[in-house]
């Protein structure tokens, strides 16, 4: 990866010197785009408390993530791309971080340490394609499959070749991904579970918007790890979404999805298993209504369940992360997870309440269940202030487990 992009970044300036003006040296065509690059700088600094049955003490996580990004202007077509973050504990890391060796805390997965976060090259010289090379950041659709699991300090992104059509738009669009790396949220440094995932995968994905009643999407994405077979998997899905406009102020939203997954490259286990989701959201300003329910297929072996390993798993399945931290996103079991959510606006704030109620797909039986709540808000055009809260219920499953957040953000 590292040749293919200093090769990228080498040709790039080259080759959009020797399309310019003549007259203009090589030298000044690179200090003309540094001078007119674009320059971001961020803070996030979160307090994450985590009470878990199972642990003689508490998890008190006070972490500080610095990102900075560059972006030279090389002209319409060429695009480029360096951003770094580092994450930093701000006081004692009274937490495991699958890196300290304190594991007789909850874990709190936000290790110390600086990492290259993105780097890619992008042309956009063809009639809506762009072409990226490099590390860089993927979230396709809503996440359930492949994201950055930005919620945590570190984010996973991807090193691969990625070609996407289309834009904002287009009623059509497509997009497809070879992937050669996965720099996951556990590093930057080497360790339990491992910082990146050897990668041989094809992601693809297409979706048509008919009009805001109807969208219809298809993806396959072919996830096979060197290192990592248990998690290699085909999934192949469907989805239909959109939003009716039942009267003035008042909207119908809905969302259905079925994927079928099986064992791919050298996955040790012979397995198929079903994913399906039913959505419903109504709104009427200020306040939106949602349920859902969500069925990731179980099977009678270890492993034989359906799962999402690339996904930003704490969007699903309840904030506490009981499923994520546990099994890597897959239960043999499956689950089935009934949730209910109320949203609403009041005071320049966004408040939303969820619950869950969750069973296992296969076998029968409660595997717990879990209120989330959260409030936030933005002020002063570069702030933000989160305040989050997760409660689960365990019954007969895992362990019972509280978590609070507080969550200062900075962007410039």
């Amino acid at each position: 990866m590292k040749m293919f992009l200093a090769l990228a970044v080498l040709l790039l300036p080259a080759g959009y010197a020797a399309a310019g003006e003549q007259g203009d040296g090589l030298s000044d065509r690179i200090a003309a785009a540094v001078e007119d690059g674009t320059i971001k700088l961020s803070f996030r600094y979160r307090y994450e408390f985590v009470d878990e049955d199972g642990f003689a003490k508490d998890a008190h996580a006070s972490t500080l993530r610095s990102r900075l990004s560059f972006a030279p202007k090389f002209g319409d077509d060429w695009a480029l791309l360096a951003e770094i973050d580092d994450i930093r504990p701000i006081g004692n890391d009274t937490f495991n971080d699958t890196r300290n060796g304190k594991t007789d805390r909850p874990a709190v997965l936000d290790p110390e340490g600086t990492d290259l976060n993105q780097a890619w090259v992008r042309y956009t010289g063809f009639d809506r394609v762009a072409l990226t090379l490099g590390r860089q950041r993927i979230n396709r659709g809503n996440q359930r499959y492949i994201g950055g699991v930005g919620w945590r300090q570190n984010e996973q992104t991807y090193d691969s070749f990625s070609a996407a059509y289309g834009d904002a738009e287009s009623p059509f669009q497509a997009f497809y991904a070879y992937v050669f790396n996965v720099r996951r949220i556990f590093g930057p440094e080497r360790g339990t579970p491992g910082r990146e995932l050897d990668s041989d995968s094809h992601l693809l994905d297409a979706q048509y918007r008919f009009g805001p009643a109807l969208r219809l999407s298809g993806y396959a994405y072919l996830l096979d790890f060197d290192d990592a077979d248990s998690l290699s998997s085909s999934t192949l899905g469907i989805r239909a979404d959109g939003e009716l406009a039942l009267r003035e102020g008042v909207q119908l939203g809905y969302a259905a999805e079925y994927a079928r997954q099986e064992d791919f490259g050298d996955n040790p286990v012979n397995y198929d298993a079903d994913y399906y989701l039913l959505e419903a959201n109504l709104g009427w300003r200020p306040v939106v209504v949602t349920a859902g329910f969500e069925v990731l297929g179980g099977g009678s072996a270890p492993g034989s369940g359906f799962r999402t390993p690339l996904a930003t798993l704490h969007k699903w399945q309840g904030w506490a992360d009981r499923f994520a931290v546990a099994t890597g996103g897959g239960l043999a079991s499956g689950v089935e997870d009934l949730y209910l959510g109320i949203g609403w606006q009041l005071l320049d704030g966004k408040f939303l309440l969820r619950y869950h109620d969750f069973d296992a797909e296969t076998g029968g039986g409660s595997l717990g269940s879990e209120w989330d709540a959260s409030a936030s808000w933005k002020f002063a055009k570069y702030y933000g202030l989160l305040l989050k809260f997760a409660s689960y219920d365990a019954d007969s499953f895992s362990a019972d487990a509280t978590k609070f957040w507080v969550m200062l953000t900075a962007a410039f």
